[in-house]
């Protein structure tokens, strides 16, 4: 999945060039290092990507052995739900048996290999019929993800222990947070999933029957002309939804497998923190950049010197015709200011 706007990282990402198309890390993008993470399990010609007209052809440009044809495209944002389905809808017409791996562009995983045995892990589990999650070992008493529980032991699958997954929990204030840390059965939502092609198509007809309906009929109008019409017809009537939300927290057979791999999402400046090296003050410094007494903070530059005197913990993200400043603990905010310049038909800003 590769269609989300990246507003919280205003403003670099911009419509034009939202974040999974930045080199947010080294000097590829989150996308390609996205297909990185995955080719040594599935090859260019079996990776689908699910975004809009605009980012497939920045996607295209950047990965270009990846199959024209394996380019999704949704006629506009209806969030995680429909986008699976879409994908779907595609994937099971050219092979029914497959077994699908959503993941998203905008994630930072720092211990590849691990990730790579836990999809093989989830794989095995998927064939059993079962939805299986990846849930990250959590590394502190995170307020800012949703939650997994886990139940009872499914064994050793692969190359990990997997559980039974009780019930999906949203994100917790810290008091809560702290337990659940403490517990030990609690697990980050990463967002991803995998499931057969039939698991699939079996929960979106048992808890989306209209939305599912429409999909069966898209996915037989696929190569025909009036593909775009069926299109456009089922994207109208189809809901705005997670996909935890449209499928996760009511599937039958869900499934955890508990896996440590240094994951961070990549939704806001401060998560940056967790995943650039820092110098000896704490800074994380992209660009021309003198500080005194400046300490904790993101500064990334462009064209321009930037001086700063007794900043803490602040983010300082200058572009040729925007500067953004905020504290690192209100990065998610910065949608806001999205939200405003919308308001003010500031389209030349986002």
């Amino acid at each position: 999945m590769a269609g989300g706007s990246g507003t919280r990282l205003w403003p670099l990402s911009r419509k034009a060039s939202p974040k999974q198309s930045l080199p947010l890390i080294g000097d590829r993008s989150t996308f390609q290092i996205t297909v990185d993470r995955v080719l040594p399990l599935i090859p260019h010609e079996r990776i689908h990507v699910v975004t809009n007209a605009q980012m497939a052809a920045l996607c295209r440009a950047q990965m270009p052995d990846i199959p024209a044809q394996n380019y999704v495209i949704e006629p506009g944002p209806k969030d995680s739900g429909p986008a699976v389905g879409l994908g779907l809808a595609h994937i099971s017409r050219r092979d029914p048996q497959a077994t699908l791996a959503i993941l998203s562009a905008d994630h930072y995983i720092g211990r590849v290999d691990e990730f790579r045995r836990a999809l093989e892990t989830a794989e095995d589990i998927a064939r059993d019929g079962a939805i299986v999650t990846l849930g990250v070992k959590p590394a502190y008493p995170a307020t800012g993800y949703g939650y997994i529980e886990r139940g009872e032991s499914l064994g050793i699958r692969r190359h990990h222990r997997a559980f039974r997954a009780l019930r999906f929990r949203e994100k917790p204030d810290r008091e809560t947070a702290e337990a659940w840390l403490r517990d030990g059965r609690f697990s980050w939502n990463s967002g991803m999933f995998v499931m057969t092609c039939q698991t699939a198509w079996r929960e979106f007809e048992r808890q989306m029957p209209e939305f599912a309906a429409g999909l069966r009929e898209l996915a037989h109008a696929i190569g025909a002309p009036h593909y775009g019409a069926v299109l456009d017809s089922v994207w109208q009537a189809a809901p705005r939804i997670s996909l935890d939300y449209a499928l996760m927290e009511g599937a039958e057979n869900l499934a955890v497998v508990p896996v440590d791999m240094d994951w961070t999402d990549i939704g806001s400046w401060a998560s940056l923190l967790a995943v650039l090296p820092r110098d000896a003050d704490g800074n994380i410094v992209i660009g021309d950049h003198v500080g005194l007494d400046t300490r904790g903070s993101l500064v990334r530059g462009g064209r321009r010197l930037i001086a700063t005197i007794g900043l803490r913990d602040m983010a300082v993200i200058d572009t040729p015709d925007a500067l953004l400043i905020c504290p690192l603990d209100r990065a998610q905010e910065v949608k806001a200011i999205v939200d405003a310049l919308k308001q003010a038909g500031r389209e030349d800003m986002l």
